[in-house]
């Protein structure tokens, strides 16, 4: 198994109110201190990676307003966590880091050379989780009337990638970099070739702003679950981020993509496949049980329903708790919107929805003793077929630290963490057990 800690710089990611429950430590959330040590926790604990969400919004869905965020904490403020990844590479070894960035409100030019720089400083430790975005409030923000439509968010960020994969890939060559004192030339410029991409949506002409870094495309992260979203996935993901309390479920998801890549020409066991869960453990069950219990009185269910408004861009504030949640059209996240409106065993109230996200968001809770936890994970992953978990934390850090003291010796002990090289390797390396770059059979390779 490997695993990554799902986090965000943020009071509230995916467990509304718990940011007040005593061990939480997260009112420091905006001290880089506290950043670091998580890292060095996560590096002690075998986590492949620190995998940080990010919004360009704020979640205004709810009420129709940001109060009901910004009182709760949902995911505002947000801090920056593209500026953070140097420092947190310096108080690390091995330990990688996904920045989340959108396609949608970034420009590839820039975009390229800032991963590239990261990269570089990272000494290849980067992955780049690529998202479109959802948000109106982002839209709106950054100088649009609305969201771009979403299957065409998608079609655009196709050509995004492929801006990014010809300044990676093609724009400059292995050993350009010369740094000749005897001659004089630091870079030889006949291996340096302008893109001359031309099209409606993107215009580089010129050459990438710098060097290629250790894995020169930084690994690539995808988590789209909507029909289009899974299409952009078999493109271009390395590693897929995949959301479902039901293995059974996930295992469809699963098995489909698998079969996608198998069509598209790509090695269907390349890409690795995360699911998102939350872990409570403690020493015994018992113990686990009421440490869960104790949880529940912390939750904050206005700031749930916030965080599905922002998720899903469906504002329930009008309706009593035991109304049912209707199937909409919608231009933000559609599988979010999904999983609650298309569930063929349950009808869900606004109720059961604020219940369901309250702790963890939209992906399994997973509580008991050391081995009880251990054996969950097993059996989720053998039913769903991932390779691998996004753990994310309801009580923060403490959540974390817990799962380095109960269930990293637990996992050792089965042989389900592999042992890190003394000579630390590059993230693509480490997750996917293959080379530091992309693989000959991704699109991007076949690029001239």
């Amino acid at each position: 198994m490997h695993f990554n800690a799902f986090d965000m710089l943020v009071p509230v990611h995916q467990s509304p109110g718990l940011w007040r429950h005593p061990e939480s430590r997260i009112d420091e959330f905006d001290q880089l201190d506290y950043w670091t040590s998580l890292a060095q926790t996560l590096e002690r604990a075998g986590f492949s990676s620190l995998f940080l969400a990010d919004i360009p919004g704020v979640y205004d869905v709810y009420g129709s307003s940001h109060h009901a965020a910004a009182r709760g904490g949902v995911q505002y403020p947000l801090l920056d966590p593209q500026v953070i990844i140097p420092a947190l590479a310096g108080a690390t070894t091995h330990l990688g880091f996904g920045l989340t960035a959108s396609v949608t409100y970034e420009q590839p030019y820039l975009l390229a050379r800032r991963f590239a720089t990261l990269d570089h400083l990272t000494k290849g430790r980067i992955a780049w989780n690529i998202v479109t975005s959802y948000q109106d409030s982002a839209a709106r923000n950054l100088g649009m009337e609305g969201q771009i439509p979403h299957d065409e968010r998608y079609d655009r960020a196709d050509e995004f990638l492929e801006v990014m994969y010809k300044l990676f890939e093609h724009s400059v060559e292995d050993g350009a970099v010369l740094a000749d004192r005897e001659t004089g030339v630091f870079t030889d410029p006949e291996k340096v070739h302008g893109i001359e991409h031309s099209s409606p949506w993107f215009s580089v002409p010129g050459q990438m702003l710098t060097h290629p870094g250790p894995q020169r495309t930084p690994l690539l992260f995808q988590a789209g679950s909507s029909a289009r979203g899974q299409k952009f996935a078999v493109d271009h993901g390395e590693a897929i981020f995949v959301i479902n309390a039901k293995p059974k479920k996930l295992a469809e998801q699963v098995q489909e993509t698998r079969a996608a890549l198998k069509e598209a020409g790509r090695d269907p066991q390349s890409v690795k496949f995360s699911a998102m869960v939350t872990v409570v453990v403690a020493e015994t069950e018992e113990e686990a049980q009421a440490r869960l219990a104790d949880y529940k009185r912390y939750v904050d269910t206005e700031a749930a329903l916030t965080l599905f408004g922002g998720w899903t861009g469906v504002d329930l504030s009008d309706l009593r708790d035991e109304d049912y949640v209707a199937d909409v059209q919608t231009e933000a996240n559609q599988s979010a919107l999904a999983m609650f409106t298309k569930d063929p065993s349950q009808r869900w109230t606004v109720r059961d929805v604020a219940e369901f996200i309250s702790i963890g968001g939209r992906g399994p809770l997973i509580v008991g003793d050391p081995s009880q936890v251990v054996d969950q994970l097993e059996h989720f992953q053998q039913v769903s077929g991932v390779d691998g978990f996004n753990i994310s934390a309801a009580v923060r850090p403490a959540d974390f630290e817990r799962f380095e003291h109960f269930v990293t010796p637990e996992l050792k002990r089965r042989g389900l963490l592999e042992e890190r090289p003394e000579t630390p390797v590059t993230l693509r390396e480490q997750l996917l057990g293959a080379g530091p770059h992309l693989a000959e059979d991704h699109p991007a390779r076949q690029l001239g």
